[in-house]
């Protein structure tokens, strides 16, 4: 039959008023049982989000197997159930005042919603004023983990008080933590609650008391602590940080950050972020009045940020500021656009549409590295204007310019102005299994330098440069089916050949503002120039061939093989040289060799390696070699070694030795100077509802190459939050692979990208 009795509100009550400070990170629940802790009641409607959304607009229906009393006093016995929408309430026993609008139910009251099931001896209370208390709870979420019970609950409309009760993610039977609270204080109008008297416990043993806590029981930010950090270093001490979040308006809010070092002192950390339909940003400030080590103030500042203009405009920035050139060292902080010398700032205005893109900006640099001095930075770029065009003309032809414009500036060296233009013309030839792109550029340089700079370059203060630019990029594509141990195969190769010219030009006069020559690598055998700015167009006869090879896996998609190796031809010597550069000689450069091989889906070698034949030296040797353990276990071995510069080994693991512990650890060693450069060793606890990381690290701090000791421990409270230091984030930097998905975030070692381009789409 269909009555007017309304279901009781129970999981707003109860499904958010401990579990809401349960931190949102992706958890691991492969190690929790399959049972549940309150099984679904048979008698329940299915989960469904439709029926939980209109669940007010439906009516009660209402079975038993005995209905007794009066009209307006039914009483209902034996398997009493009420569903409406997706609700289910059941009960031995139901009597019910029409009148009154007063409820009883009593003996295994059970109830069950899209979000909770319950189990309690009693319900009762008056449906007329919205007053319910219920007794002796037991309750499961249904749409996250989390289960616990109560004394009992009380609840008026909107606002209601839980008495003596539990939350925790664990098993009854296995309660490695579990949250209790003497009492609850819960307002859903106003979406908060208050706990008071709240005790965590690990096991037996109480191992945080809160005498008054206040906390959110909805999806609205509300002002409140976050979870502290905690940590010890030979650096700073003991370390503590305690975040204040501060919701001050929809579309912004703060996190205050106070935190002591007991070698150091206290510092002051804030965090603004602001958001509205046409961009958003952040901005980060620390301050630290008096540094004990240090005897002095510090401090940082860090803006990042956008503005949408229009569709093809917008507008961003990433400024930084500290106060001395030790902060990144003595903090580690993670400031954009920081080097392990500099600190660098821009902010511009960015365009870019179908055929074009373009832009005006500034950049900035200040020195982070105490063992330099200011005249080492780079020169800052006040302003910069680019702009690039590109446009078919008919099916086989393309047309286009660069062109770029730009003011250097520098606080201790003498500075100028630079025009950059490249206009081209290019062919589109090719069919299926071959292409030809023969390209004619033009590229004009001049400058407009001061006075002292002209004078250092031999008085000239408007030098310039004009050359033409001529390459062809050809290339054909060779595929065969075949097989290999019982599997299908896509067996390809890959010629190509890039002729470069470029005539001779005498830029001795012209100065270097941003420009030195790139590293050879694979993609420097088809670059119109081997320098990375303007100021140095290389004069060029040379001929790259390359051969590249790949086995790729019909039933998947996957390389198993692929295999690079290229050569440049110079035909004359190259005599555009800058300072410090050794001379490129007529005959053959280095070989460039890269390989990947994939033994198994476990086992994977790469291999990159240069060979100079001219002075039968090796340049560059790389080999990586990485082994998934199942289980997301991982090891990582790697050397790598450049002429005059560095020899390095790297090894780093991940290694599960059961489901529930693993050791992680990594060993980077500098060969060349037998100096360690980095030491891990931690060890990993995992269970259904409780994770714990604990790590010691050494590790190189500065550049005077000072090693420093940390000591990081973190408890993961699954479904609650976490304490201690962000161990997950330096084992992720440490261990490629610590995250399985990370493997799949790394860019092809032959790509490097261009810090210039820029896609609208990509908003960041």
């Amino acid at each position: 039959m269909r009555t007017p009795l309304r279901l009781l509100p129970l999981s707003v009550g109860i499904a958010f008023a401990l579990p809401a400070l349960a931190d949102e990170k992706p958890l691991n629940w492969d190690l929790c049982p399959a049972q549940e802790v309150l099984p679904a009641f048979r008698e329940a409607p299915p989960a469904d989000p439709e029926l939980a959304q209109s669940r007010n607009e439906q009516p009660t229906d209402i079975e038993g197997d005995e209905l007794s009393g009066t009209e307006t006093t039914p009483q209902y016995q034996g398997n009493v159930a009420l569903v409406r929408g997706d609700q289910f309430l059941g009960t031995d026993q139901l009597r019910f005042d029409t009148e009154s609008g007063r409820y009883v139910a009593e003996g295994n009251v059970r109830y069950q919603d899209s979000g909770i099931r319950i189990v309690a001896d009693r319900a009762e209370g008056s449906q007329d004023d919205d007053s319910h208390v219920i007794t002796n709870i037991r309750y499961q979420l249904v749409d996250r983990r989390g289960n616990g019970g109560a004394d009992s609950i009380s609840m008026r409309g909107p606002v209601g008080q839980m008495y003596h009760s539990t939350y925790s993610t664990c098993d009854p039977d296995q309660r490695a933590w579990e949250l209790r609270a003497q009492r609850i204080d819960v307002d859903n109008d106003e979406g908060f609650g208050v706990a008071r008297n709240a005790v965590l416990r690990m096991g037996r043993f109480p191992v945080l008391y809160v005498p008054w806590i206040k906390f959110p029981v909805d999806d609205r930010r509300r002002t409140g602590l976050l979870y502290p950090s905690v940590s010890t270093s030979g650096r700073n001490g003991f370390d503590y940080r305690q975040p204040i979040y501060l919701n001050l308006a929809p579309n912004y809010d703060a996190t205050l950050t106070p935190r002591i070092m007991t070698k150091r002192g206290l510092m002051l950390d804030t965090e603004f972020r602001y958001l509205y339909e046409g961009g958003r940003g952040i901005l980060e400030g620390g301050y630290m009045p008096n540094d004990d080590l240090r005897d002095r103030d510090r401090g940082r500042f860090e803006f990042r940020g956008y503005h949408n203009i229009d569709r093809h405009w917008q507008a961003r920035a990433s400024l930084g500021w500290v106060s001395d050139d030790r902060f990144v060292e003595d903090f580690s902080n993670r400031l954009a656009g920081v080097s392990a010398s500099y600190l660098q700032s821009t902010a511009g205005v960015y365009g870019s549409g179908q055929h074009w893109s373009a832009g005006a900006m500034a950049e900035y640099y200040q020195l982070t590295d105490y063992t330099l001095n200011d005249g080492h930075l780079p020169y800052g770029r006040l302003p910069r204007l680019y702009a690039n065009w590109q446009q078919p003309l008919g099916r086989w032809l393309d047309a286009g310019i660069y062109a770029e414009a730009v003011r250097f500036e520098h606080a201790e060296r003498p500075g100028g102005s630079r025009l950059d233009l490249k206009p081209y013309i290019s062919a589109r030839l090719g069919g299926p299994a071959w292409y030809a792109t023969p390209t004619l550029a033009w590229r004009f340089t001049g400058y407009q330098l001061d006075q002292d700079l002209a004078d250092q370059q031999d008085g000239e203060r408007n030098p310039t440069r004009s050359l033409p630019v001529a390459s062809v990029d050809a290339g054909m594509y060779f595929d065969r089916e075949t097989s290999w141990d019982g599997e299908r195969f896509l067996h390809t190769l890959e010629p190509r050949l890039f002729y470069l010219y470029a005539p001779y030009r005498d830029q001795d006069g012209l100065p270097l503002f941003d420009t030195r020559p790139f590293t050879f690598s694979w993609g420097q055998l088809f670059r119109d120039n081997r320098y990375s700015g303007a100021d140095r167009q290389t004069d060029a006869n040379q001929l790259t061939i390359a051969l590249s090879t790949r086995l790729i896996r019909q039933e998947d998609g996957r390389e198993k093989l692929s295999a690079s190796l290229g050569q440049i031809r110079y035909f004359e010597d190259s005599r555009v040289l800058a300072p410090g550069e050794t001379p490129v000689a007529q005959g053959k450069s280095a070989w460039v060799a890269d390989a990947n091989y994939m033994i198994n889906d476990r086992w994977n070698l790469g291999a990159s390696y240069q060979w100079d034949p001219k002075f039968r030296r090796e340049d560059l040797a790389s080999i990586r070699a990485r082994y998934l353990w199942p289980d997301d276990g991982v090891v990582n071995l790697t050397y790598r070694y450049r002429r005059d510069l560095l020899e390095q080994a790297d090894f780093s693991f991940l290694y599960p030795i059961n489901p529930t512990w693993s050791l992680v650890g990594r060993y980077y060693h500098s060969i060349s100077d037998d100096k360690l450069l980095e030491a891990i060793a931690g060890v990993q606890w995992d269970s259904c509802c409780l994770a714990v990381r604990a790590m010691a690290r050494r590790y190189v701090r500065n550049r005077e190459g000072d090693l420093d000791n940390a000591l990081q421990v973190e408890f993961v409270l699954k479904g609650l939050g976490s304490a201690g230091q962000d161990t997950e984030r330096s084992l992720r930097r440490a261990i490629l692979g610590y995250h399985r998905d990370d493997l799949y975030l790394v860019p092809p070692s032959n790509t490097t990208p261009d810090p210039d381009d820029y896609d609208p789409n990509l908003i960041p």
